[in-house]
């Protein structure tokens, strides 16, 4: 195992309480790997960045991710609370919103369905996209060493496609829907904060017009 120093090693011990102690063993490795591994984080990328490439048992890594429990929220807001210890200790908290299309194929992928790539579409050009689509509220605050604003995410959720939600049942959720519930989550964490929500239009339900007061330049977020 690498050795660690002692103030990034007290960060990653603070989740040991959320698993089991035989799953702690093997998530630690998961965790570390994960911070150092470049390119795709795979399993198997975080275990050789580890020094683990020939472990024999590597099935009880994969096996963290299919079968282990733990409490996710409660890792989650850890997660915020690192994040607001270390990049926004005082002020408001500036929140950004948005969401992502992870394109994925496959009878197994129930919760798929057709949206627009915002990628390869413009104004005048249409192009659609077969995935999950993922929505997630980020800590936007200054990194020192980064010069500039960087987007931290913190809490994710996945947003079910219409006919996933018809086929069983289900009352569809509009993407507003999956950001207010996301923002009142935020809120509850962090009590006592003054909390500034920033999004794209996707995610307005009506117009708002912008005191000329309030016009200004918006921080480049990386």
């Amino acid at each position: 195992m690498l050795c660690l120093p002692t103030r990034f090693a007290a960060v990653i011990l603070s989740f040991a309480p959320l698993l089991f102690q035989r799953s702690w063993r093997h998530a630690k490795v998961l965790l570390i790997g994960a911070i150092l591994a470049p390119g795709k984080r795979t399993v198997t990328s975080l275990l050789r960045v580890t020094g683990l490439a020939r472990e024999r048992r590597f099935v009880n890594y994969h096996r963290v991710l299919s079968r282990a429990a733990w409490n996710s929220r409660a890792a989650l807001r850890l997660l915020l609370g690192h994040l607001i210890e270390a990049f926004a200790p005082s002020g408001p908290v500036v929140l950004g919103i948005d969401d992502t299309i992870e394109r994925r194929r496959g009878k197994r992928i129930a919760a798929k369905g057709i949206y627009r790539d915002p990628v390869r579409s413009s104004h005048g050009h249409f192009v659609k996209a077969s995935g999950l689509r993922w929505i997630s509220l980020m800590l936007l605050a200054p990194v020192p060493w980064a010069g500039r604003i960087w987007a931290l995410p913190f809490l994710t959720a996945l947003a079910p496609s219409e006919r996933y939600c018809r086929v069983r049942g289900l009352r569809h959720k509009k993407l507003t829907g999956w950001a207010r519930q996301l923002v009142v989550q935020a809120r509850r964490w962090l009590r006592g904060r003054e909390i500034i929500v920033v999004g794209d239009s996707g995610f307005c339900r009506r117009r708002v017009n912008t005191p000329q007061r309030c016009r200004r330049k918006i921080p480049q977020v990386t």
